[in-house]
């Protein structure tokens, strides 16, 4: 198999965003240095959120400040609101990724918005970049990531026409990528490909993105469904570190390790050497109180190395 499956690593921001252990500015260098240095080459390093709100990301623009320049990286920040964009612009990330809601009710909750009013503050941003002239280096490339696709702790279930009209409106507004986040863990693979084929045709000529957290044991059979369903772009956290701050149950992200492994049996390329994520996961594990967190950095890859 010649198909390669990229995975935008994101445990520096929804990994440790909910962790209760406070990192150091320091260490959340270490741990983007290894993840590149192990192969990823997109992350999401920073989060450009109320210091207040998230403790954990206070610190962005020190991370940022302190990451050697990597051209063949691309560093993303997520970003709230307009602020937040002002702050990413100025700490020179390559992509700010805009989260919205499918529902209103964790869009309330999230962002103190509703729906509708969270598609008008990332259409002012798109405006915002364009103006920037929208060059290789002008400023960050906007993405967005819609979240509660598959259910929502506040609302309930999301349903199809929900999630179409929301991926309509952020394609109209010209985001070529679009992420699609199962924040707390509710989907199953016959949801995900349902899902995905309503995302499609909504946004035809989009890129789409997965994100699964893996509450309820379904993440990695989620992943499964997603790359027969044609998505080439997934979201992962090194150990499976990570969750929502503001979704009640929202545990940990699917593990990038994990991940690697299993597409890479299957003869997917993913582009990562699999033991030195295994190491990463397990030193960030330390850092955080859990020593071999997810199933590879307890169990280890196959065959032995």
């Amino acid at each position: 198999m010649s198909r390669s499956i990229e995975i935008v690593e994101v445990g520096p921001r929804d990994g440790l965003q909910n962790e209760k252990t406070v990192i150091s500015t320091e260490d959340k260098i270490e741990l983007i240095n290894r993840l590149e240095a192990a192969g990823s080459r997109r992350l999401e390093t920073v989060s450009f959120v109320h210091p207040g709100r998230v403790p954990q990301m206070a610190d962005a623009e020190a991370v940022m400040a302190g990451l050697a320049l990597n051209p063949d990286v691309t560093r993303i920040g997520l970003v709230l609101n307009v602020r937040g964009w002002d702050r990413a612009v100025e700490t020179g990330v390559d992509q700010a990724n805009v989260s919205i809601a499918a529902s209103d009710g964790f869009a309330l909750k999230n962002a103190g918005l509703t729906v509708a009013q969270q598609v008008e503050m990332l259409g002012e941003i798109v405006g915002r970049s364009h103006n920037m002239g929208g060059a290789p280096g002008s400023g960050p490339a906007v993405t967005a990531i819609i979240s509660t696709v598959w259910g929502c702790p506040f609302d309930g279930e999301v349903s199809d026409d929900q999630v179409a009209a929301v991926v309509r409106d952020v394609a109209a507004l010209g985001v070529q990528e679009i992420g699609l986040a199962d924040t707390i863990g509710v989907g199953d693979p016959w949801a995900v490909r349902r899902k995905i084929e309503v995302a499609k045709k909504a946004a035809p000529d989009a890129t789409l993105r997965l994100h699964f957290h893996d509450t309820r044991n379904t993440a990695m059979a989620n992943i499964f469904a997603g790359v027969e369903a044609g998505i080439d772009v997934i979201d992962a956290s090194v150990g499976g570190i990570g969750g929502c701050p503001f979704a009640p149950g929202a545990t940990g992200n699917v593990a990038t390790e994990d991940v690697v492994y299993m597409l890479g049996r299957a003869g997917f390329e993913t582009g990562y050497d699999l033991d030195a994520l295994i190491e990463t996961a397990r030193w960030i594990g330390e850092r955080i109180g859990r020593s071999r967190p997810s199933a590879l950095s307890r169990a280890g890859g196959w065959p032995k190395t």
